[in-house]
């Protein structure tokens, strides 16, 4: 139980502070400040939940990344639906978090949807906001895999190189889907916006869940395929 809790607290982090970073100083790609500190917002929210939960439950806090160490053999089909309950309830503390702050201190939302990922960036093409997010996640999950593998050591340096990664993926995805990678982090802030009266999130927040678990499926398949013959 205390791993699931652990999961909680860590999307709840996550999403209050990534999102949160979002809301308060936009993410316009021209006016590039907001987007570096959202992107490093991100990035630095898993490496403190890594160096903080990271030894209790692995810190996955991302259902994709649990898909990924599913897939790899890492983890039970128990554990693994646990701990995507257990994220998406903690995006959606993380996202009533914000909605109370923002509403009750009049904050202004300068993203104008909870930080919610969308297709703008794309022109409203699907399958280009499909694309995007398979292959940034993709990208991600292999990399967690990578530092996480039993075969190798990356010492204490993992959470760091995960939470850099997060960093680098979000400064090409930002300006294109606002990048999710992570359907607990796309959920909350998509449902809290709806609540909020803008209910165009949660019509495409599906696109946010179906392209980050076929990435990290396609990142589990690959990776143990290159990891079997590796010493």
């Amino acid at each position: 139980m205390k791993k699931y809790i652990a999961e909680v607290i860590g999307t709840c982090v996550l999403v209050t502070m990534g999102c949160g970073t979002a809301m308060l100083v936009g993410c316009d790609a021209v006016n590039g400040g907001g987007y570096i500190l959202t992107a490093l917002a991100f990035g630095l929210s898993i490496v403190a939940m890594a160096y903080c939960v990271g030894n209790i439950s692995g810190c996955h806090i991302n259902p994709a990344v649990s898909l990924g160490v599913f897939l790899t053999g890492g983890m039970s089909a128990k554990d693994f639906g646990g701990y995507v309950v257990s994220q998406v309830i903690g995006g959606l503390l993380g996202a009533a978090l914000l909605l109370a702050i923002f509403s009750l201190g009049g904050v202004t939302d300068m993203t104008g949807g909870m930080g919610s990922n969308g297709l703008a960036g794309v022109n409203g093409s699907v399958a280009a906001g499909l694309l995007v997010e398979v292959v940034l996640t993709f990208i991600f999950v292999m990399t967690i895999l990578g530092v996480t593998s039993s075969k190798f050591s990356h010492g204490s340096f993992g959470g760091l190189v995960i939470g850099l990664t997060l960093t680098f993926v979000h400064i090409l995805g930002i300006g294109l889907t606002g990048t999710s990678v992570n359907p607990a982090r796309s959920i909350g802030p998509a449902v809290f916006a709806a609540i909020g009266g803008n209910a165009e999130p949660l019509a495409s927040v599906w696109i946010f869940i179906v392209a980050p678990l076929v990435g990290a499926a396609l990142a589990a398949v690959v990776y143990k395929f290159l990891e079997s013959d590796a010493q």
